[in-house]
């Protein structure tokens, strides 16, 4: 179980059909090998620890799932370790379970912040709620409005 509040920002060292080697600092405090770590909001196992990067296993079915697969030598992505029960609680219950992948549509300045319009895939705007809450890429957003195709979020 997760929050959905990135605590650092990784890079991805290797990147193979079975697995990812990511570089990070903070998110290495006392990882284990057996622990859960949300990579770009999906939950995966460390299998391996190093002094400055770890090694996840990643599964087919994550890989058509989630943008996992996309990612290159040198591509950045949001961790975060995963809930301790004694920890603040910012955002919300992300479970680390993705249900697919939308693609950005519109970008709209507003104000102080920025409003993402995204295309959501068949099937996924039944679980949507306009003021219910979203996980992209691991980071808790709240949904502006939602339609049978698309759902728009602000970006502070």
């Amino acid at each position: 179980m997760f929050t959905g509040i990135v605590e650092e920002v990784g890079t991805i060292r290797s990147a193979t059909p079975s697995g990812l080697t990511i570089q990070a600092q903070k998110v290495l405090e006392s990882m284990k090998p057996g622990d859960s770590i949300a990579v770009n909001g999906v939950c995966l196992t460390v299998t391996a620890v190093r002094s400055d990067s770890f090694y996840v296993d990643v599964m087919p079915e994550t890989i058509r799932r989630s943008n996992l697969g996309r990612l290159r030598y040198g591509d950045m992505v949001n961790l975060e370790r995963s809930l301790q029960v004694d920890a603040r609680f910012g955002g919300h219950f992300v479970q680390g379970h993705v249900d697919g992948v939308g693609t950005i549509v519109s970008l709209s300045p507003e104000e102080k912040a920025v409003i993402v319009r995204v295309s959501i895939p068949a099937g996924v705007a039944r679980y949507m709620v306009s003021k219910g809450f979203i996980a992209i890429d691991g980071v808790s957003l709240t949904v502006i409005d939602c339609d049978d195709f698309s759902l728009s979020v602000s970006l502070v």
